[in-house]
């Protein structure tokens, strides 16, 4: 894997955050499942990040399908924030994040790419708005060009497909998957909060597979906060 060596500690902490998450973790202090307008969300970037600031999340992940444009948005705003609020404010953490359409067992899965280099070869396939067809739709290709672009590769909320966790995720974890997106609303309940039954399933399987886990509430809407 050649990557950019500046991503290495990026991916080193993000790693640790995954390995640190719990039921409370999302949405005050973590978010790696957001959308703007650059695919399906609502959401200027811009305004997404600000919001992130406001409620002073230590990290998060813009997650538009196919396209980083949402991140580079955000990135540019963050970078400028930065630099006017001259440190007086905790910065969060703004981590590369895709997600992609992949075929898995048959069954049409998300797969949420983190903290990859957008310049990598093996990723720009995957970021021009478009669903992946033919032989680059299928997992195994999705999770290996995410991890050789440095980055790694989660299964999106594992309960909402047609196959259910317990044959999808261990079906991932042969293919290398990284991780599995834990802590989900499923009932997309206001307030957020991660559905218990379904978390604690997804919770067993990572564990018997050594997965990372990560939490999300896959906005679309105008709030950072919530699915909708």
């Amino acid at each position: 894997m050649v990557v950019n060596p500046g991503l290495q500690g990026s991916i080193t902490s993000l790693k640790s955050v995954f390995q640190s998450i719990t039921p409370e973790s999302c949405p005050s202090i973590y978010n790696f499942h957001l959308h703007t307008v650059y695919s399906d969300g609502q959401m200027r970037p811009e305004a997404l990040v600000q919001q992130a600031v406001s409620y002073g999340l230590k990290g998060l992940a813009i997650t538009d399908h196919h396209t980083v444009a949402g991140y580079q948005a955000a990135r540019r705003w963050l970078d400028r924030w930065s630099l006017q609020s001259a440190g007086e404010h905790l910065e969060p953490y703004l981590w590369s994040g895709v997600e992609i359409t992949a075929q898995l067992l048959g069954t049409e899965v998300h797969i949420l790419g983190y903290g990859f280099d957008l310049e990598h070869s093996a990723i720009k396939p995957y970021l021009y708005g478009q669903s992946p067809v033919g032989e680059a739709s299928k997992a195994v290709q999705v999770i290996q060009a995410l991890q050789e672009a440095g980055g790694l590769a989660v299964l999106a909320h594992p309960a909402r497909y047609k196959l259910g966790p317990a044959d999808l995720i261990p079906a991932a974890v042969r293919l290398g998957i990284d991780g599995v997106e834990a802590y989900y609303c499923y009932g997309n309940i206001d307030p957020w909060q991660s559905s218990p039954d379904q978390t604690q399933r997804i919770l067993e399987l990572s564990q018997a597979y050594g997965l990372l886990t990560s939490c999300g509430t896959d906005s679309h809407g105008l709030s950072i906060l919530k699915r909708i």
